[in-house]
């Protein structure tokens, strides 16, 4: 099996085996792994790059806004900061702004490293972390 196909079967098999907690965490540095392509996208001038990624992030945000589960108070606290994020990539994209993207990238490295003390503390996937 060529190495490319290996791969992409083990990251689909890794998945499909996530928990819940862990499929949070990998969307949360898909996140950042966007936007961090789309910083040096713009760096290089190439705008239809920058703005499929930023896209990219911004479907990642929306996702998480839909998985909230409202009847629990914290919800709230994360539709506050998904919904700023969310403003800031659509400006981000529209000014191919690097400096809104830094920001954004330290938010989304913020929420982050929480869930992951959230998760370790918890006993959850310590392989992951």
């Amino acid at each position: 099996m060529p190495l490319p196909q290996a791969y992409a079967q083990y990251k689909n098999s890794k998945v499909l085996t996530a928990s819940p907690a862990e499929l949070t965490l990998m969307l949360y540095d898909g996140a950042i792994k966007f936007c961090n392509i789309a910083k040096d996208a713009i760096d290089n001038k190439d705008i239809q790059k920058a703005h499929e990624n930023i896209i990219k992030a911004q479907k990642i945000i929306d996702y998480l806004r839909q998985t909230l589960d409202m009847k629990y108070p914290v919800a709230q606290d994360f539709e506050n900061i998904y919904s700023y994020l969310s403003q800031r990539l659509i400006e981000a994209n529209i000014k191919k702004d690097n400096e809104i993207l830094e920001e954004m990238l330290t938010h989304l490295r913020s929420v982050r490293d929480t869930w992951k003390e959230v998760m370790r503390k918890n006993g959850v996937a310590s392989s992951m972390l």
